[in-house]
């Protein structure tokens, strides 16, 4: 009898990926179910690995007396109560590494569409604009400084994008590397003062929440741009607005938000603001990779084999 396992949603991994599973075990699908409590309780004690999308709160996972794994698909696990789960052996692995240069690259173009002017470009053509007059002058790159608050794998890879355009690198982390030569800040706020363009790459969750604050933003100012491809609970989501209200902050190249899908309307209206639909990770050939991932540890798992992507102990 082939091993059982519950997924939550599908919406996260592809169907090569999710087909792969299905060849070898028993799927339960949560997203299907009309009664989802009522299948959780008929399941729960023969469940030993679930799939999930960085999501697995303690009172969820008490749910599940038999489990040891939750493969959990993205890098971040802010949702996922590791604590919890590490309290009662439970492993906990996610899917670092094979992401890392699709989101470095968005990070990449959400900088270039922000100080460039490309979204704003784009509707000056299409409205006709530039049949009345060239589009004012915007800014580039070379020579410009850039903080990088997170220098982790991802933070490295965009490192290398924006080495390439000239740009120097400063970085904040809970501690300096030893094998980089970029400028260390023990402080997120001096290197905010010191930096033109400040990119968030580090974890989401409560030890990090909220650390763009208005005081963060205001130090790199008017003139500055902020790049966020971590997670919306990292900034200070009302301040932000403020800011580039005020003038306080000059732009923001945005991929995620507190409440998504739901985004402040009033970037709506700001050009200085290009907003991305969290797509970090979106592209076939990364979401392929991420899955087949999941799809390794628990095989992994089930071979009592080593786990290839463990999260780290708490």
């Amino acid at each position: 009898m082939p091993e059982e396992i519950l997924m939550t949603s599908q919406a996260f991994i592809r169907q090569e990926c999710l087909a792969d599973l299905e060849s070898r075990y028993i799927v339960h699908k949560l997203w299907e179910a009309i009664d989802r409590d009522a299948l959780i309780q008929r399941v729960a004690p023969n469940i030993r690995v679930i799939v999930t999308e960085h999501w697995a709160p303690a009172e969820f996972q008490s749910k599940f007396p038999k489990l040891e794994l939750i493969a959990s698909f993205g890098v971040g696990y802010d949702g996922v109560d590791v604590e919890a789960a590490q309290a009662r052996k439970i492993a906990v692995t996610n899917t670092p590494g094979v992401l890392d240069d699709a989101v470095a690259d968005l990070a990449a173009g959400l900088l270039i569409a922000v100080t460039r002017g490309m979204v704003v470009g784009d509707q000056y053509v299409r409205h006709g604009e530039w049949l009345k007059a060239n589009m004012p002058l915007m800014s580039h790159l070379r020579g410009r400084q850039a903080g990088i608050l997170g220098l982790g794998r991802i933070g490295m890879a965009i490192a290398d994008r924006l080495k390439a355009f000239g740009i120097t690198i400063n970085y904040h982390n809970r501690r300096q590397r030893s094998d980089v030569s970029y400028n260390y800040f023990s402080s997120l706020t001096e290197m905010a003062e010191q930096v033109e363009f400040l990119i968030l790459s580090c974890v989401g969750g409560e030890s990090t929440k909220k650390i763009v604050n208005r005081e963060v933003m205001e130090k790199l100012g008017s003139e500055g741009v902020l790049i966020n491809i971590s997670r919306g609970s990292v900034v200070d989501e009302d301040e932000l607005v403020a800011c580039l209200k005020e003038g306080k902050l000059g732009g923001a190249g945005l991929d995620v938000f507190i409440n998504e899908p739901k985004v402040p309307e009033a970037l709506f209206k700001m050009p200085q603001v290009v907003l991305q639909p969290h797509v970090g990770s979106a592209t076939v050939q990364t979401r392929i990779a991420m899955g087949q991932l999941v799809v390794d540890n628990v095989d992994a798992y089930y071979a009592n084999k080593s786990l290839l992507t463990m999260v780290p102990a708490i």
